[in-house]
């Protein structure tokens, strides 16, 4: 038994899709539709994750005589005996095209910056006789939004990091370290995670989120998106009990004694711990280890720039911290802290302010995140919505359809084709790679080509 609860792409729409066919005006040959940000949160997406989403469900042949009886036979009771399903449509595809989808969908480039309100990709019918075709997968193709939303949140807080880590340090080269992602538990399941945490890594390289990275291999051609270190849970600190917090550490330091370690310190006391145990106890083995690699210490409660700055504070007392040529103080190469509790778009910035006004550089913090960056958000974080924009009926074309105005958000009519819009501008990123030439010999089957019209 196939595990997946949907393999038949005849099941990847809304119930209602079914019965779109037959609404059309007859003579309709041609539907053309966008897909959009309609406005928002944020002034400009990051877009992403279509090329997931067609190569796992859309290109080559995906529908069968089988398919068909399957979803024939599924919405007829799903109906309850209405003869509402288009079976002529789908068997049309599969004896005409061999199952392979007539549409063409053309695309921004997957990384792109684009302000709102202008289109993203667009869809429409190569077979005249499969017009409805268009906008049956509106359901799937608009679940871009999610990685859309993931990856633009991530870039405005990378935004914040940069600006912060311009103004109070001597260099930038670890900014893509800056922001780590911890949401794999809080994801609804393994397939978001895996698409959040793929969009993520279009901005950062730190990430624990390991599906995310196996869908980077599989769907991006990229080995190895991201990167993690050894780092302590609190199980594996309060295994040793309170009365041995020192061992633990001590124990950490030992078992990964080259490279990068971090290490929770709040499964009782944090300030305790930095002050008196890494302060104190171990910091002799910290300093043997200082050529080795960086210690890490995590805090996990309490208010995050209260915290930071406390232990900031704590650590400046027992190790030497100097002061880069902007002037803030720095701890020494082989210390850094970790936030990893409470950190969201809307609070880096009041801990990296909190962290600049006491005299701290950037340099100083990484962060974690988890649900605020995978889960704490939805499609209208973005107004994303997929519209019809363009009709052929009956050798007329039928230009000016409901959209709204990408400017205003009012609703007004749009051509099929988009003006040029001089603000839109590219983030051109290693990790995404065109796979026009993988579906070249399918043609004009899913037919990826970049909205050149728009450049």
């Amino acid at each position: 038994m196939n595990p997946n609860p949907v393999e038949n792409v005849l099941f990847l729409a809304d119930s209602y899709k079914v019965t779109h066919h037959s609404q059309y005006p007859q003579g309709t040959t041609h539907i053309y539709s966008y897909f959009e940000s309609r406005g928002g949160k944020f002034p400009e997406v990051c877009f992403f994750g279509l090329q997931y989403i067609l190569k796992r469900w859309l290109v080559g042949p995906v529908v069968t005589k089988e398919m068909v009886k399957e979803a024939k036979d599924f919405y007829r009771s799903h109906f309850e005996n209405l003869d509402v399903f288009n079976e002529e449509g789908w068997n049309h595809i599969v004896d005409m095209h061999g199952g392979r989808l007539p549409l063409r969908i053309k695309a921004v480039p997957e990384g792109s910056v684009v302000p709102v309100r202008n289109v993203l990709f667009t869809v429409e019918n190569t077979d005249p006789v499969v017009p409805w075709l268009t906008n049956w997968f509106e359901t799937l193709l608009v679940q871009v939004w999610y990685p859309l939303t993931v990856c633009t949140n991530s870039r405005a807080q990378k935004a914040i990091i940069a600006r912060y880590l311009a103004e109070t340090s001597d260099s930038m080269e670890s900014l893509p370290y800056k922001l780590h992602d911890f949401g794999y538990r809080g994801s609804s399941s393994v397939e978001s995670a895996a698409i959040g945490g793929a969009a993520h890594l279009v901005n950062f390289v730190g990430t624990d989120t390991i599906a995310g990275l196996q869908l980077c291999r599989k769907y991006y051609s990229s080995p190895m998106a991201g990167f993690s270190v050894p780092a302590a849970e609190h199980s594996t600190i309060t295994a040793w009990n309170k009365s041995g917090e020192s061992a633990a550490y001590l124990n950490m330091l030992k078992q990964f004694p080259v490279g990068t370690v971090s290490v929770v310190s709040d499964s009782y006391d944090v300030f305790n711990a930095v002050s008196n145990i890494w302060g104190d106890e171990l910091r002799q083995y910290v300093l043997d280890r200082a050529n080795k690699g960086r210690l890490v210490i995590r805090p996990d409660s309490g208010d995050p720039s209260q915290v930071v700055l406390k232990v900031l504070a704590l650590l400046a007392e027992k190790f030497p911290v100097e002061k880069n040529r902007k002037g803030y103080r720095v701890l020494p190469p082989y210390l850094r802290i970790m936030q990893g509790d409470g950190v969201s778009y809307e609070t880096i910035g009041k801990i990296l302010e909190a962290v600049k006004k006491s005299g701290w550089s950037t340099d100083n913090v990484v962060f974690g995140t988890g649900g605020a960056l995978l889960q704490k958000l939805d499609r209208d974080t973005q107004k994303c919505a997929f519209k019809c924009s363009h009709v052929i009926i009956d050798g007329e074309a039928l230009l000016h359809v409901h959209c709204r105005n990408r400017n205003t958000g009012d609703l007004h009519n749009l051509p099929c084709e988009y003006e040029k819009n001089p603000m839109l501008f590219l983030m051109p990123h290693s990790l995404f790679l065109s796979f026009c030439s993988e579906i070249s010999e399918s043609l004009p089957y899913i037919l990826i080509v970049g909205l050149d019209t728009l450049f």
